[in-house]
């Protein structure tokens, strides 16, 4: 007590002789305090702004990396169409359903939801057709409770929704002198939460807060049916104030990857094939663009060098079911036999350009054949860049991987200044090239571009127009082709979509352009903001910005940094794993001596030939792999962090690669054969499906191989294949997550 007491007393009385020796501080070294902390700041949020750039740059890469992969599924399923003679019956009409799906004439009929009764047990909304306010309501609170609505409601819906735009324009025209202002919303994606935050910040949809919803309703979300069910039926409700722009989502070839028809058929159990065969004829019917007081155009892409407005006004859109679907042009309509012949053609020459890839894309392997269409950013053509694009035909098409190259037109040299006209067609013939005239495109193919461009584009920096390879499909357009779409139609402005933007919009081409993206957190929880955008009479945008949080309290900069960019990573490491033996055999390349290491240079170098991502390397190296301690890489350390789900010994490591790599495309072609959805496939199915599969791909794999791998997956020996099993086993899993799941279930065997 004493001791204390003393220790206190001491403590004071230097505390009185230092407070008299203390002085205030120079301003000069206040100054540099400053300095220091501000320059400290600097640097943090530079290295924080630099973190939050590449992890975007990699989610990017990677969705057009998918769209790429989507592109070539659809390409597969046209070869599937030619190869798949018999497999149990319902081999080539399942396929070309989907390809060329006809309405069963059931669902065009109101018998197709009358027929289907409403169990009492049900205690959902149950809708009354013309629907009320009230309905609307009851379907709010409804999903707000994670109810689901009945199949007869949501067919009834689909059916009234249906014949509402059968009666709309292909380019819907309103006026702002009826009403205060217009809100115009982006991507959903499937994000209920979105739109509910939309509607309680903004109105619901209503004659005094009319919407212009601009496309991809559906997919990548978990509540896509919950999304069109409400956007269709306030359409139906207010059709006069609700407008709703057809997306690239809006397909169903892409629902088939991206989530929709998944979610269809996992809510709709009995009905499911019902409904999704009329969300795709609904889907055809939306129209593809609104036009604000002849002054303002929204699409949900973009446009090219080849947009006509008008010709896009006449066409019949609910012809193009998907714009996936390359229309059908056969060679043997062209006169081959009376062309002149030509010389051989080289297939080195890179002065002339190309809209989906180039003649050497030939003496590629198949692995780099198959990974990607066109040109990286690094490697696209001179006739693509800001200096002569403007003088290129952007020829919007789709990208397919199984386009030949060698069936690319080819102009003639022309001045820079004048656009060239592509007159003839070069066709393989024998050991040479014949030229062969080029006809007009028919009328069905011509739509078909139309809406390619309308529903696909991208807007770029530079002047002109170019195939955006990026994707693999529509065209990237530069401010040159938006002014010229302006003045020829008398616009002032275009609002498009399809870009997730971190701040939710974004304006390009001296603002002429604004991008809206109404979906927050699209790759990852804090990734990115949604907006929205309100015009009035004076038609000057005023933008509205949003994120949907699961939490009260508002994670800080640098948590939302850290947690998008441990996603971001996660998902790359998962492409460099399925990528392993191609890289390994790149870097082996380089190091003769067997040592394990390379160079920095060497190794980003690999990774850019083989995965085409279009990422900054040498800045991600860090996370992806260790150093020696020479400064070169350890290249094998890419892959020691991630490993498959489980083990198959009898599974060779090309066939394992393979299936890892294409686990997606292979889930959506045995969800397209498991008619029943029982999740069960027979092994003859399996193995028919994947002999085509792997010829398509040009992966050398030998009927031995895919034989044992059937028979390893037959768990129960019963001659089928539980395909939940099947991708479980295909699955690139993480070791810390892998450590983590075993100590889970070691401790619950403790405690059991």
């Amino acid at each position: 007590m004493g001791c204390g007491t003393s220790v206190a007393t001491d403590t004071q009385g230097k505390r009185g002789i230092t407070d008299e020796t203390v002085k205030t501080p120079s301003p000069v070294l206040t100054m540099k305090a400053a300095v220091l902390i501000q320059r400290w700041y600097r640097r943090y949020m530079a290295r924080l702004e630099m973190r939050r750039r590449y992890t975007w740059n990699i989610f990017q890469s990677i969705e057009y990396a998918g769209e790429q992969d989507q592109l070539q599924l659809s390409s597969f399923f046209s070869f599937m169409l030619d190869n798949y003679t018999h497999l149990n019956g319902n081999g080539p009409d399942l396929i070309s359903q989907l390809l060329d799906p006809v309405v069963d004439p059931w669902i065009d009929r109101d018998t197709c939801y009358n027929l289907i009764t409403v169990p009492e047990s049900y205690n959902g909304p149950r809708l009354s057709f013309p629907l009320s306010v009230s309905d609307t309501n009851a379907l709010l609170s409804a999903f707000k409770e994670q109810q689901t609505l009945h199949a007869r409601y949501v067919l009834q819906l689909l059916y009234e929704t249906k014949k509402l735009l059968k009666q709309m324009p292909n380019i819907i025209h309103l006026s702002t002198s009826y009403t205060k202002e217009i809100t115009i919303c982006g991507d959903l994606h499937g994000r209920l939460d979105d739109l509910l935050l939309i509607f309680y910040k903004n109105g619901l949809p209503s004659a005094d807060t009319p919407y212009v919803f601009n496309g991809d309703f559906v997919d990548r979300g978990k509540k896509s049916v919950e999304v069109v069910v409400l956007l269709f039926a306030y359409f139906l409700l207010y059709p006069d104030y609700m407008h709703l722009n057809r997306g690239n989502h809006e397909d169903h070839i892409m629902n088939l990857r991206y989530g929709f028809t998944k979610e269809v058929m996992q809510k709709y159990k009995t009905h499911g094939r019902e409904i999704l065969q009329l969300c795709q004829d609904v889907f055809s019917f939306l129209p593809v663009a609104t036009v604000i007081d002849g002054k303002i155009l929204i699409v949900h892409g973009g446009i090219s060098d080849q947009t006509d407005l008008d010709f896009l006004s006449s066409i019949e859109r609910h012809k193009v079911k998907s714009a996936l679907r390359f229309p059908r042009h056969s060679l043997e309509q062209l006169d081959i036999g009376h062309s002149s012949r030509q010389t051989r053609m080289r297939s080195t020459d890179s002065s002339l350009p190309s809209s989906c890839g180039s003649h050497s894309r030939n003496q590629r392997t198949p692995n780099q054949r198959k990974r990607r269409c066109g040109l990286s950013r690094q490697e696209r053509p001179p006739s693509i860049s800001s200096s002569s694009s403007s003088s290129s035909s952007s020829s919007s098409s789709l990208c397919s991987p199984r386009t030949p190259s060698s069936l690319s037109p080819r102009p003639c040299p022309s001045s820079p200044s004048m656009p060239y006209t592509i007159s003839v067609l070069q066709v393989p013939f024998l050991d040479s090239f014949s030229s062969v005239p080029l006809p007009s495109p028919p009328q069905h193919e011509r739509e078909w571009k139309q809406i390619v461009d309308i529903l696909w584009s991208d807007p770029k920096m530079q002047e002109g127009c170019s195939p955006n390879t990026f994707r693999g499909g529509g065209c990237y357009f530069g401010p040159d082709i938006t002014q010229r779409l302006l003045l020829q139609h008398g616009l002032q402005l275009l609002i498009r979509s399809h870009e997730c933007k971190q701040d939710g919009y974004e304006l390009c081409h001296d603002g002429k352009v604004i991008t809206i993206f109404s979906a927050s957190n699209y790759y990852e929880e804090g990734s990115n903001r949604g907006a929205y955008i309100k015009l009035g009479k004076e038609l000057v945008p005023r933008f509205y910005q949003y994120q949907v949080s699961r939490t009260t309290r508002k994670p800080t900069l640098t948590q939302r940094v850290r947690v998008a960019e441990g996603s971001a990573f996660r998902a790359l490491k998962e492409k460099l794993f399925a990528h392993r033996s191609e890289l390994m055999t790149g870097f082996q390349q380089y190091d003769q001596n067997n040592t394990g290491s390379v160079s920095v240079s060497e190794w980003a170098q690999v990774l850019e030939s083989v995965l085409r991502l279009d990422l900054p390397w040498r800045t991600l190296r860090q996370h992806l792999t260790h150093l020696a301690p020479d400064g070169s890489v350890e290249y094998r350390s890419c892959f020691e962090d991630m490993g498959p789900g489980i083990p198959l010994p009898q599974v060779t490591p090309n066939l394992a690669e393979t299936l890892f790599r294409y686990r997606t495309d292979i889930e959506i072609i045995f969800n397209i054969i498991d008619k029943d959805h029982s999740g069960l496939i027979s092994i003859e199915e399996f193995r028919h499906t994947w002999r085509l599969f792997s010829a398509h791909l040009g992966v050398n794999i030998d009927d031995r191989a895919i034989d044992d791998l059937a028979r390893s997956i037959d768990f129960n020996k019963d001659g089928s294949i539980d395909f939940t099993e099947f991708l479980e086993a295909f699955r690139v899993v993480h070791k810390l997550d892998k450590d983590q799941q075993l100590n889970v279930k070691l401790d619950g065997e403790k405690f059991s």
